[in-house]
């Protein structure tokens, strides 16, 4: 009797045969037998499945007492409550953060800004539009975004390109792209190399202009040592980001790894002027934030990025309703509580398609099979807001959901009690579950090197 022995089969195999006489050569897709017996890691080479790090952003953060049921500390299971029904389902996949602070140091609270900066950053602004550290999803970046066409990807359905939340300084505040057609462009446009493609050929001018960048940068190390020291710093900024280029175009030139997962979309359809006139309708920011996540996932999934952030309302939530003028930001300041609800019913409304809007977001993630698992067990999102309760500007407690399981590196299900302990805790355990080595993070009183232990595996 034989034995059949199982030998992992590499990624970059392809089949051989005659078309016409010809020799042709046609890629696998990521198949199974190309993975270990857990589906957790490639067989042929002992590679882990990458794991992605994305953020979701939502303005106005949520109603106290209607949107999570408080805990008297951490412990097992989510209490979804009105405002945030729609997430019930992904309970499972998903951690709530509850009760955190967010100490000023006796800095000013500039609304709907100095929460997000320091949650994102770890530093309070001393004055309005300052940030004046790099936010974590950069951080993230630098350590896992070799080998990738994008360092990052910025997204926002709010129809609003500057309001995004990504930075490495006040003066290097990242574009959102806003249009779905856009971002398909950018995406899957004519630079995009199909990893299931049968064909693959360099493109000439690609190889024309990294062989002229390589050559601009090694002569721009001896014309480094003619200046002095502060422009040296930003010589040495601006090279490095020619760097980056090159390797960028370098991946460009090779030929991908076939990805089973990896389907590209159809285009978007261009949308009419009235549709453009009336984006930031409710009803438009849902659908326009839809498609770009199906466009987001698939970028991951074809690993044309590890990071990504999408920003469904800005954080002053210019949206309104379909043929109002009021915006959620006005109706949280202006409309009345509704004594028996004990809320203010169409601010409210507004929170609860937030809510509703970061489900399809996990859905879609959740859609996309990788491996044993999906594209969001490989993924930790970061989403949050930039306050706790609009109507009052708080900052402490600011809403934060950590979901995925970060390619089994955490626990999920948990609804995690801050007890005042500073906000930056979240952001520094997501900063660690995604391999990077900081001691601490922070500044004066949000400064931490504590994290979430309870939700690391």
């Amino acid at each position: 009797m034989s034995i059949l022995i199982k030998r992992p089969i590499h990624r970059r195999t392809v089949l051989k045969g005659l078309l016409g006489g010809s020799l042709v050569n046609v890629a696998l897709p990521f198949l199974d037998c190309m993975l270990n017996d857990h589906g957790t890691a490639l067989a042929a080479t002992g590679s882990a499945l990458p794991v992605r790090f994305g953020t979701w952003y939502w303005g106005m953060g949520h109603t106290p007492g209607h949107a999570i049921a408080d805990k008297p500390q951490t412990a097992p299971g989510i209490e979804f409550l009105t405002e945030t029904q729609a997430l019930k389902p992904y309970a499972s996949q998903l951690n709530f953060f509850g009760g955190f602070g967010m100490p000023l140091d006796g800095r000013s609270n500039y609304t709907h800004f100095t929460g997000w900066v320091g949650n994102r950053t770890g530093t309070i602004p001393q004055k309005e539009g300052e940030i004046t550290n790099p936010t974590l999803d950069l951080i993230i970046a630098d350590e896992i975004s070799a080998g990738t066409r994008f360092k990052t990807i910025d997204a926002s359905s709010a129809g609003i390109a500057r309001e995004n939340y990504s930075a490495r300084s006040t003066e290097s505040r990242a574009q959102a792209e806003i249009s779905p057609v856009a971002l398909y462009t950018r995406l899957f446009g004519p630079e995009f190399v199909d990893p299931n493609g049968a064909n693959f050929k360099p493109d000439p001018a690609i190889m024309l202009e990294k062989s002229v960048l390589s050559a601009f940068v090694e002569e721009s190390q001896s014309y480094a040592k003619t200046v002095g020291a502060a422009d040296r710093e930003r010589l040495d900024e601006y090279f490095t980001s020619i760097r980056q280029l090159e390797k960028r175009m370098a991946l460009q030139l090779e030929k991908p790894e076939p990805n089973e997962a990896c389907l590209v979309p159809k285009r978007p359809a261009e949308l009419p002027p009235d549709r453009l006139a009336q984006a930031r309708e409710m009803p438009n920011v849902i659908e326009t934030h839809a498609i770009m996540a199906k466009l987001l996932a698939m970028a991951v999934a074809c690993n044309q990025t590890k990071v990504f952030n999408m920003v469904f309302t800005d954080n002053f939530a210019n949206v309104r309703k379909k043929g109002e003028s009021y915006t959620h930001h006005l109706l949280t300041h202006s409309e009345l509580i509704d004594s028996d609800l004990g809320y203010q019913p169409l601010a409210f409304s507004f929170n609860q398609q937030c809510s509703e809007a970061l489900a399809t977001y996990l859905e879609t993630l959740s859609s996309i099979r990788e491996g044993a698992g999906t594209l969001l067990d490989n993924c930790l999102i970061f989403a949050s807001s930039e306050t706790n309760y609009a109507k009052l500007h708080t900052i402490d407690g600011i809403p934060i959901y950590l979901a995925g399981k970060a390619g089994g590196r955490m626990k999920t299900g948990l609804h995690v009690v801050g007890g005042g302990d500073p906000i930056t805790r979240v952001g520094f355990t997501a900063m660690k579950i995604m391999g990077v080595p900081l001691r601490n993070w922070g500044s004066k009183s949000l400064q931490t090197s504590k994290a979430i232990s309870e939700v690391m595996a």
